[in-house]
C-alpha cells in the first residue's frame, strides 16, 4: 500500500497550490465582502485545464482522474471556498451529468465549452420540498409536440445565474407512473427524467442571489420554470432513469464536498499555526503553550486521517469500485471536521478571530454549510447505514 501521490499528482498540487496563493488569496477577502463573482479567476482557471480535470481530452477535458480532481479541489479550498465550489459543482454536478448519461450530440454539444471554463454548469435538483427528500421533485415536464414543457421551481443552486453560466441539468417528473416492471427511475409511483435547460430559454429565469452567511463570492439563487419549451432530445438519457442517475451525481459531488472539507481545516490549521507563532502572550509566542499545542495536534492529526478518507473514496471510484459507502463517511466526517477546526482557529486568533480581514473569520462562516450541503449530516448517516446493512 503506497500513499505517495504520484509525480503528476504531486505537480498538479504545486500547480493549483501556486495558483490559489498567487491569484485567489490576494482577493479572496474582497471578493466575498463585495459578494462579486471571481470571473477573472473562472477564466484563469479554464487556461489552466482546471475547469474539466476528470474529463477526456477528446472532449476538451484535461484528462485527469477522480484523485487529481480532489487535490485541486483541495487546494483551492485551502485558499478560499467560494472560488473552489464554483469549480466543484461545475464539474461534478453541472458537467458529470452530461459526461456520463449524455447522447454523443450532447456531449459534442456541451462538453468542450464546460471543460474550458467558458461556460458554467449548474444542477438543480434541490426544491422547497425536495432536498433531504431529493425522490419527491415536484417540477412537471410533459412532452408536447416534440418539446418538452416544463413547468416548477428550484432552489439552492449553485452557477446558475452568472454571465457565463451556459446550462443546467434538471430533475423533473415526466410521468405518473413509471413502466410496468421498470421502477428504476420511479420515486412515490412517479416517473422523474433529467433534462438539459440552456440558459436563455424563454420561460426559465434565474432569481436574486441569496444572502448568505458564506461561500460569499459564489453564485446561489433560485430557479424558476414556466411554460419552459426545450427540445425533445433534452433529454439525459432513457425517460424515466433520473432517479438513479441524480443518486450516481450526489455519489460523485460528495467526494468533491469533502475534499473542501479537508482544505478548509487544512487552511485554518495553517492560519492558527501562523497566528500562534507570531502571537505574544506573557512574554512568549501563545504556540508554546500546551492548551494551543493541544489543538493544533489535534487538527493536524484528524486532518491527516480525513484526507486520507477523502483520497479513498477518489481511489475506489477510478477503479470502478463501488465508492457510495467512502463517499458518504468522507462526506460527513471532513464537513463536521471543518466546522471543528475553522472554530479551533478562531478561538486561538482571540479576538482577531472575529474580524473579517483575517482568513480564520470567512473560513467560520463558509465551514458550516459543507454539514448541509450535498446530502445534510444526517442523510449521510442514512446511507451508511444503509450501506452496513442496518
Amino acid at each position: 500500500m503506497n500513499f505517495d501521490l504520484s509525480s503528476e499528482h504531486e505537480l498538479l498540487r504545486r500547480t493549483v497550490r501556486e495558483f490559489a496563493e498567487g491569484e485567489v488569496a490576494p482577493v479572496a477577502e474582497e471578493l466575498d465582502r463585495s459578494k462579486a463573482f471571481p470571473y477573472e479567476i473562472v477564466e484563469k482557471l479554464g487556461k489552466l485545464n482546471l475547469m474539466g480535470i476528470p474529463f477526456p481530452q477528446d472532449y476538451g477535458g484535461a484528462g485527469g482522474d477522480t484523485l487529481a480532481y480532489t487535490l485541486a479541489v483541495e487546494e483551492l479550498t485551502r485558499v478560499d471556498s467560494s472560488v473552489a465550489i464554483t469549480v466543484c459543482a461545475h464539474t461534478s454536478l453541472g458537467t458529470q451529468p452530461i459526461y456520463l448519461f449524455g447522447s454523443d450530440q450532447q456531449k459534442r454539444d456541451w462538453l468542450p465549452r464546460l471543460c474550458s471554463g467558458e461556460r458554467l454548469g449548474a444542477f438543480g435538483l434541490t426544491e422547497p420540498d425536495a432536498g433531504s427528500d431529493a425522490g419527491n421533485t415536484r417540477t412537471q415536464a410533459r412532452l408536447e409536440d416534440g418539446e418538452w414543457v416544463v413547468n416548477g421551481a428550484k432552489q439552492f443552486i449553485t452557477n446558475a445565474g452568472t454571465e457565463i453560466s451556459g446550462m443546467v441539468c434538471i430533475t423533473a417528473v415526466t410521468g405518473e407512473r413509471a413502466a410496468i416492471g421498470d421502477t428504476h427511475g420511479a420515486a412515490g409511483g412517479r416517473e422523474i427524467s433529467n433534462l438539459i435547460v440552456p440558459n436563455g430559454t424563454p420561460g426559465y429565469e434565474q432569481g436574486e442571489p441569496y444572502r448568505k452567511m458564506g461561500w460569499n463570492a459564489s453564485d446561489t439563487r433560485p430557479l424558476t420554470f414556466s411554460d419552459c419549451r426545450v427540445p425533445e432530445e433534452s433529454l439525459l438519457g432513457p425517460r424515466g432513469a433520473g432517479l438513479p442517475q441524480f443518486l450516481r451525481i450526489l455519489d460523485i459531488g460528495r467526494i468533491g464536498v469533502a475534499a473542501m472539507g479537508v482544505g478548509l481545516a487544512q487552511g485554518a490549521l495553517e492560519e492558527a499555526l501562523r497566528y500562534a507563532k507570531q502571537r505574544i502572550a506573557f512574554g512568549r509566542p501563545i504556540s508554546k503553550f500546551q492548551a494551543i499545542q493541544g489543538k493544533l495536534a489535534d487538527m493536524s492529526s484528524e486532518i491527516e486521517a480525513a484526507r486520507l478518507l477523502v483520497y479513498k473514496a477518489a481511489l475506489e471510484k477510478d477503479s470502478d469500485r463501488n465508492f457510495t459507502l467512502t463517499a458518504a463517511q468522507a462526506k460527513l466526517k471532513t464537513g463536521r471536521l471543518a466546522v471543528r477546526c475553522a472554530e479551533e482557529a478562531v478561538q486561538i486568533h482571540g479576538g482577531y478571530g472575529f474580524i473579517e480581514e483575517y482568513p480564520v473569520c470567512r473560513f467560520y462562516r463558509d465551514a458550516k454549510i459543507l454539514t448541509i450541503g450535498e446530502g445534510t449530516d444526517e442523510v449521510q448517516q442514512m446511507v451508511i447505514a444503509r450501506a452496513l446493512g442496518a
